[in-house]
């Protein structure tokens, strides 16, 4: 049975929340604790990525959990929302530290609640993705919806890039009084924040919880965590996706967790905020229009996976023409929409690409493995986004601590040391473009799955279960 119009809409809204979520947390928790609150560079970093080690043992344990679960509202579905409500709320909190809170006390708040919403998060992100195929059939109907669901996952991503720092500012004025400082109206304004997207994100997935339902799954017994390792261990294309996702999303990670810094102290000036969020507002527009027009364009021309390396070079290019940008005389913020738009573009169409390829490794893995792993594969997707988010938050944060780059530096060009500056360049820069160059180069080497070989899988398994 076909999906119907109301099953896509909704499960495109439940991407929509989740990925404005995840995008307030991945793009601006650094800079929240960090500049605004002033916890040092190097122990933000320190927490970012321990808490990505504690995602290592805690994802593939929820994935685990998550393939046990039997209700009469499936396995998937209590789960999501669960995690849903926990991770609102903790998100609020996450963004709403306490102002007698400094030093020693601060950091630890700031560890406690960002570990506690990347376990919220995981009870929620695998559920959701791992429900692809248990509600579809392989090939066109699968990669339909994975790229509807990546598209309105942009969709958020995007909101939260053009409309943060639009309306922290107002909204911090609107509580907080006109004669508080800029500083203190951001604080408070991301507090608002995000309750506002804490509370769509409940109502979003709430409507997909409500309308979307497994439709086929394969019967098979949960496998205990031991099992789960050796099941990806023996999946070499699952493997091989997950490692491609960690080096491109932490090469685009650490450029978003370091542009603001760029437009405050590179760019700068008096009104850097309004560059900032113009030039977030022309981005978030392009990776949306991106997964919605122009990859559906390039498929009709090319294959998914020529599409993927046409990505990988689009952004390498578009990092290289910001790179020599960076070293003009800036002045005109329109002139950085050049690079952005092979960015954004770029990031749009991979994390379309990523999904689906990885949604076509449990048909593999059920072949090769005669086990259908949707939990355990889709585990490793969410623990290895986090994952890169934490590691291109540390690096973000050395970069920030070796070249003295914070609230206490005054937020004008003249007045940042130029070595500062070439480092902030070189780093949001020149390591994505190695990251992109590694993932091309390891996924053409150990990647299979063409477009062929999917049909050809999905008709030896409609065999295999006709038997």
């Amino acid at each position: 049975m076909k999906l119907t119009v109301k099953e896509k809409v909704s499960y495109g809204l439940g991407a929509v929340g989740k990925d404005m979520v995840y995008m307030l947390s991945a793009s601006y928790i650094l800079y929240y604790y960090q500049d605004l609150l002033g916890v040092k560079a190097y122990v933000m970093g320190i927490i970012l990525l321990a808490a990505r080690v504690f995602d290592a043992f805690n994802d593939p344990i929820m994935g685990v959990l998550v393939a046990k679960t039997k209700t009469k509202w499936g396995k998937f579905r209590p789960w999501l929302l669960i995690g849903t409500i926990l991770n609102a709320v903790v998100l609020y909190f996450m963004f709403a530290a306490p102002p007698a809170l400094d030093g020693a006390g601060l950091a630890a708040y700031a560890a406690i609640f960002y570990v506690l919403w990347g376990v919220t998060y995981t009870m929620m992100d695998i559920p959701y993705w791992s429900m692809i195929p248990a509600f579809t059939e392989g090939g066109k109907e699968r990669e339909g919806l994975s790229t509807l669901a990546r598209s309105c996952a942009g969709v958020g991503s995007a909101l939260i890039i053009i409309l943060t720092m639009k309306c922290v500012p107002a909204l911090g004025r609107l509580f907080g009084g006109d004669f508080i400082s800029e500083n203190d109206a951001e604080r408070y304004g991301f507090q608002y924040f995000s309750l506002i997207i804490a509370v769509l994100f409940v109502i979003f997935i709430t409507i997909c919880c409500w309308n979307i339902k497994e439709k086929s799954t394969v019967n098979v017994e949960a496998p205990s965590v031991g099992q789960m390792f050796k099941t990806l261990l023996q999946n070499d294309q699952a493997m091989t996706v997950v490692i491609a996702i960690v080096l491109i999303n932490c090469s685009i990670y650490i450029t978003s967790n370091l542009v603001i810094y760029f437009f405050k102290y590179d760019f700068g000036g008096a009104g850097w905020n309004n560059s900032y969020v113009l030039f977030n507002t022309f981005g978030g527009g392009v990776q949306i229009l991106a997964m919605m027009i122009l990859y559906p364009l390039l498929r009709k021309a090319f294959s998914t996976i020529n599409v993927f390396y046409l990505s990988l070079f689009g952004a390498v290019l578009g990092y290289a023409t910001l790179l020599i940008l960076a070293f003009t005389n800036m002045s005109n913020v329109f002139l950085l929409f050049i690079p952005g738009f092979f960015i954004f573009a770029a990031n749009g169409i991979l994390s379309v690409l990523t999904t689906v390829f990885l949604a076509n490794t449990v048909d593999y893995g059920e072949l090769k493995n005669n086990r259908r792993d949707e939990s355990v594969i889709f585990s490793m997707q969410t623990f290895v986004v986090k994952l890169a988010s934490g590691v291109a938050a540390l690096i973000a944060s050395v970069c920030l601590s070796v070249f003295n780059l914070n609230n206490d530096t005054e937020a004008v060009v003249e007045h940042v040391a130029s070595s500062s500056v070439i480092g902030l360049r070189m780093t949001m820069t020149v390591i994505p473009m190695i990251g992109l160059f590694i993932a091309a180069a390891y996924f053409k080497k150990k990647f299979l799955l063409t477009e062929e070989k999917v049909e050809e899988i999905a008709g030896q398994l409609k065999e295999r279960r006709e038997a």
